[in-house]
C-alpha cells in the first residue's frame, strides 16, 4: 500500500469512528459530519442573512465606515452587535466545516472517477471563501483591518500584477478615499454571488441535494452561535490609522492565517504554498486509485420507460430518451462519466422481479459486474443448500459491515455492490424458497457511500417508494440493519436476536407457500 492510501486510510478510520460517536446523540440523519456539505450551505445562508442587514447600515464614506459598524454593538436591544457577531462567527464556521468537508471526501476517496466534476469545482470555492472573508474584514476599517489590508497588498505585491507597489496605498492618510470602499462592498459582494455560482456548479450532478441539515441540528447551531454572539460579541479594534503601524490586533485565525504565515516565511513562500496546494488538489484525482466500478447497462427490451432509475439515481446519471424501437416510448440513457456503479437503479427497475419464469432473467437496466440473474441464481443456490431448524438469507452491503462472516449452514448470505440494487421482490422470492426470514445489513444511516441506498431500500421495504415490497409479505419475517464497517459484531448480535425472534414467535412452523421456478435449484 502506498503512503498516499495509508495516509488515506487512516484518515477515514478517524472520521468514521467520530462519526460514529456522534449518531448516539444525532442518528444518521441529523449527524452533522455526515452532512458537512449541508452544515456549509446552511453557515452561508446565515452569513448572507445577516450580511445583508449590514449592508442596510453600512456608511461606505471614510470617515463614517469605522463608526458605522463599531456602532451596531451599541444599538438598542443590541440587535445589531448579535447580527454582526453572527455574521463573523457564521463565516468562521461555513471556513472549518468547507475545510473538514474537503478532508472528509478526500479521506473517503471521493475525488475521482465519477466524483472528478464535483471535486475540482470544489477547488475554487476555497480561493472564492478566503478572498470574500478577508475583504470582509477591510470593510470593518480598524486596526486589524489595517494590518489585513497591508499584509494582504504586500503580499499581492510579490506577484507581477501592479505597476506600482500596492501596499504604498497604505502609507498615509491621505492615500485612501471614499472609492476605496466603494471598491472594498463591490468586491465583498461580488465574490460571495461567484461563490453561490460555484457552489450550484459543485453539486448541480448530483440530485437530491442536502441544501440544509436536520431542523434539530439548525436548531442547535443557530443557538450555539447565538449563545457565542452574547458571550464573545464580535468587536472592532481602535480605528485604523494610516500614521501608525498596528500594534496588537484580535486575529481571527480561521480567516487570516496567510498574515502570520507571511511573516513567519515569506511572500514568495507563501505563494509556492498556496500554488502547491491548489495544484495538488487538482492532481489527486490522476493518481493511482482503485478501478471505478462498470457502470450500468439498459436493455432497450426490457425498458419500458417508467423513469423510476432516473428518480433514484443518486448522481443524476440516468435520462430519458427517446426509444429507438418504439416510436412514442421512452428509454433510460446512462452517462458514463457520472455512473457510479452502485446498482441502485437495478434495484428500482419493475423487471428486476424474481417471479418471473424466464430461466435467463433480464431486466431495464442491471450491472454488469452482479447482474439481477446472477443474483437470482446466487440465492436459489444458497437456498436449496440451506439447512437448521431456522433459516436466514442475509443480504449485505460490500461496504458496510462484512455480512460474509455471517455464512453458516442455516445462514445464507448475498453481499451486494449496495443494498439499494436489491429489489424488495427479492425478499418475498427468498422467503417462499424455503427462508425463514431475510435480514438486510445495509450502511448506517446517512452512511451510505453512494449516499442514498439505505435510505432507498428502507422506503421500499415500507411500502413508501416504488417498488415497494407486497403487503402480504409479514414483516416479523423481516429485519433490516443498519451497520458499518466497524459493526460486524452489532451485525451478529443482530442476527442471533433476529433468529431467536422467528423461534419464538414460530414463524419456523408456519412458512410462506413456496414458489419454485420450473427451472430453479430447488425443483
Amino acid at each position: 500500500m502506498s503512503f498516499h492510501a495509508s495516509l488515506r486510510n487512516n484518515a477515514q478510520t478517524i472520521f468514521q469512528h467520530a462519526e460514529e460517536f456522534f449518531d448516539v446523540s444525532f442518528g444518521g440523519s441529523g449527524n452533522p459530519l455526515r452532512h458537512l456539505g449541508a452544515m456549509g450551505l446552511y453557515f452561508l445562508w446565515i452569513v448572507v442573512g445577516s450580511g445583508l442587514y449590514l449592508y442596510t447600515v453600512l456608511d461606505t464614506s471614510i470617515n463614517g465606515v469605522y463608526s458605522s459598524i463599531s456602532d451596531l454593538s451599541r444599538e438598542p436591544w443590541y440587535l445589531g452587535g448579535i447580527l454582526r457577531s453572527l455574521h463573523r462567527y457564521a463565516a468562521d464556521a461555513f471556513i472549518l466545516v468547507m475545510a473538514l468537508h474537503l478532508v472528509r471526501e478526500w479521506a473517503y476517496g471521493r475525488y475521482f472517477g465519477f466524483r472528478f466534476y464535483s471535486w475540482v469545482t470544489g477547488v475554487p470555492i476555497l480561493w472564492l471563501s478566503y478572498v470574500s472573508g478577508i475583504s470582509g474584514y477591510w470593510i470593518v476599517w480598524d486596526q486589524l483591518a489595517q494590518f489585513s489590508a497591508t499584509a494582504s497588498t504586500e503580499l499581492l505585491d510579490w506577484l507581477p500584477i501592479f505597476s506600482e507597489p500596492a501596499a504604498r496605498n497604505f502609507l498615509s492618510p491621505d492615500s485612501l478615499n471614499d472609492r476605496f470602499f466603494t471598491m472594498l462592498m463591490f468586491i465583498h459582494l461580488g465574490i460571495p454571488l461567484m461563490l453561490i455560482l460555484g457552489l450550484w456548479a459543485h453539486v448541480h450532478r448530483i440530485s437530491r441535494v442536502d441544501y440544509l441539515p436536520s431542523r434539530q441540528v439548525m436548531l442547535g447551531t443557530l443557538g450555539t452561535l447565538l449563545l457565542l454572539a452574547l458571550i464573545k460579541p464580535a468587536l472592532s479594534d481602535a480605528p485604523a490609522n494610516l500614521a501608525l503601524s498596528p500594534t496588537q490586533v484580535r486575529l481571527d485565525w480561521f480567516m487570516l492565517f496567510i498574515h502570520p504565515m507571511t511573516d513567519i516565511t515569506s511572500p514568495a513562500m507563501v505563494w509556492m504554498m498556496l500554488f502547491a496546494a491548489t495544484a495538488l488538489l487538482f492532481i489527486l484525482p490522476f493518481l493511482p486509485h482503485p478501478n471505478a466500478e462498470p457502470i450500468a447497462e439498459v436493455d432497450a427490451a426490457n425498458c419500458n420507460g417508467c423513469s423510476r432509475c432516473l428518480a433514484d439515481c443518486p448522481y443524476a446519471a440516468i435520462t430519458m430518451g427517446p426509444h429507438p424501437g418504439r416510436p412514442g416510448y421512452r428509454i433510460a440513457i446512462v452517462a458514463a462519466d457520472l455512473c457510479a456503479g452502485c446498482g441502485i437503479c437495478a434495484g428500482s427497475c419493475p423487471s428486476s422481479t424474481p417471479f418471473r419464469k424466464q430461466e435467463r432473467l433480464l431486466t431495464g437496466i442491471d450491472m454488469p459486474q452482479q447482474t439481477v440473474n446472477d443474483l437470482r441464481q446466487q440465492l436459489e443456490e444458497q437456498l436449496a443448500q440451506l439447512e437448521g431448524r431456522t433459516r436466514i438469507v442475509v443480504f449485505g452491503c460490500n461496504r458496510a459491515a462484512n455480512a460474509r462472516l455471517l455464512a453458516a449452514p442455516d445462514t445464507a448470505v448475498i453481499s451486494l455492490l449496495c443494498t439499494g440494487a436489491l429489489p424488495p421482490a427479492f425478499v418475498e422470492y427468498a422467503l417462499r424458497g424455503g427462508a425463514d426470514g431475510v435480514m438486510l445489513a445495509s450502511c448506517r444511516s446517512g452512511g451510505c457511500d453512494y449516499r442514498l441506498g439505505e435510505r432507498w431500500t428502507a422506503e421500499r421495504l415500507s411500502g413508501q417508494r416504488e417498488p415497494h415490497l407486497r403487503s402480504k409479505v409479514p414483516l416479523a419475517r423481516l429485519h433490516h440493519v443498519f451497520a458499518s464497517v466497524n459493526d460486524n459484531k452489532l451485525l451478529a448480535e443482530a442476527l442471533h436476536e433476529f433468529r431467536k425472534k422467528i423461534e419464538i414467535q414460530g414463524l419456523t412452523d408456519d412458512p410462506l407457500q413456496p414458489y419454485y421456478r420450473r427451472n430453479s435449484h430447488h425443483v
